[in-house]
């Protein structure tokens, strides 16, 4: 699966309350996903900052000790700061802790990937847990991983329960990327179909060959109008995914989800 690219730190702080927020987080967003260390010219050109913003941003991240400087090469890379900030967090989420076991269940039955995500709104979904099967050929991500909200078959769940107007959701499906599109009119029939059923199913349309099952999660319970918070996502090739196994791999995905709400209402 491939990372949703951020907006320019320039575009966000425009709308921001805090813009100097704003590019500190873009700035760590960046670092986060390069594999090599950047220069200040590099990352001011990636987030259409001017140099001496960028500049000024980074040395106060430094201070923060959630960014390194090496002298040696003038290059700035994640400190280990931030393993702090997300070790605390991973701490206090119960989500996680509970999800585990069952994508692990999952992974292992079906020799799949399964994926935890924690849902923002339409704006994005955060990949926050993970387990890989044993089979020499699989899909995977990383833990931290930002896409698109109505990406594959958890932007349908979104959609599904999410309660938007067409006016919110058009806009943002018209601007994902598909390795084979659906219309606006398959995918809301995939949609309904998602909210009909309880989990939403992605046959190619996201990456060609591959299946997504994913069902939602609600942190506090089902009640009317609330909208998903989490969702439990398993990703596929082949037999795993198709003909008999997938009616049952959507019966676990599904009693999963349902059992994870049960706990994180409590």
């Amino acid at each position: 699966m491939t990372e949703s690219s951020d907006p320019s730190a320039a575009d966000t702080a425009k709308t921001s309350k805090a813009p100097a927020i704003a590019r500190a987080a873009a700035v760590l967003r960046l670092l986060g996903k390069s594999d090599t260390p950047l220069g200040v010219q590099a990352i001011a050109r990636e987030l259409g900052l001017v140099p001496s913003t960028c500049l000024y941003v980074l040395r106060a991240l430094v201070t923060e000790e959630l960014v390194a400087f090496d002298p040696a090469t003038k290059r700035y890379t994640l400190a280990s700061g931030v393993l702090t900030l997300a070790r605390n967090w991973l701490r206090r989420d119960q989500f996680n802790d509970l999800a585990q076991p069952a994508l692990d269940r999952i992974s292992q039955e079906f020799g799949l990937t399964t994926l935890g995500v924690q849902i923002f709104g339409l704006q994005h979904i955060v990949v926050t847990a993970m387990s890989q099967s044993s089979q020499n050929f699989q899909l995977s991500t990383q833990v931290g991983s930002r896409f698109p909200a109505l990406v594959s078959a958890t932007g349908r769940c979104i959609a599904a329960y999410g309660n938007y107007p067409d006016s919110e959701l058009k806009p943002r499906f018209a601007k994902l990327r598909w390795d084979e599109a659906p219309t606006w009119e398959e995918w809301k029939a995939q949609v309904e179909e998602a909210r009909e059923t309880g989990i939403a199913v992605d046959a190619g349309h996201y990456i060609s060959g591959v299946t997504v099952a994913a069902a939602p999660v609600w942190k506090g319970g089902h009640r009317d109008g609330a909208r998903p918070t989490h969702a439990l996502v398993a990703i596929g090739l082949g037999a795993a995914v198709r003909g008999e196994n997938l009616p049952h791999l959507r019966e676990a995905l599904l009693s999963s989800a349902r059992s994870l709400t049960e706990q994180l209402s409590d």
